[in-house]
């Protein structure tokens, strides 16, 4: 079943690429399907669920300092989720236990990363924010790992 995640903004980067107000991305699997206003989406997706966010919506970050300290190593994973991003560098991966629990939840561990981007067929990795900055929602792979309200 297609989801399609919508907000009042939508980027495709957070590089200073053009908005789309009223924006949506549709997300089938664990791929982007489609991008556009919220309107046209509905119409080619008359059957997908709808998820309506606060904020802005666009890529999922990746992680480019230490992980956050907690407990366990799946907790220190939930703290990244609770960032909007989906991706941590390498050099701060090597806590035991890390790179599993960070599998496990379909986070991914890079060398180095060119900034994230929304794009059709790629892997649905969305993160939405508010306005002071606070991550609302983070999507990984498709699925909803986090949600503020």
């Amino acid at each position: 079943m297609e989801t399609i995640h919508t907000a009042g903004e939508v980027r495709l980067d957070w590089e200073g690429g053009e908005p789309i107000p009223d924006g949506a991305v549709v997300v089938a699997g664990d791929r982007v399907a489609a991008v556009g206003t919220f309107a046209e989406i509905r119409e080619r997706f008359p059957r997908a669920r709808v998820r309506r966010w606060p904020g802005v919506l666009g890529p999922a970050l990746v992680h480019r300092g230490p992980v956050p300290d907690a407990p366990t190593p799946r907790e220190r994973v939930h703290a990244v989720l609770k960032l909007g991003a989906v991706a941590v560098l390498e050099e701060y991966a090597d806590l035991p236990g890390l790179r599993a629990a960070a599998g496990r939840t379909d986070v991914v561990v890079v060398a180095s990363a060119a900034p994230p981007v929304v794009r059709e067929a790629g892997r649905a990795d969305l993160a939405v924010f508010a306005e002071d900055g606070v991550c609302v929602a983070t999507v990984c792979a498709g699925r909803l790992v986090h949600r503020r309200y």
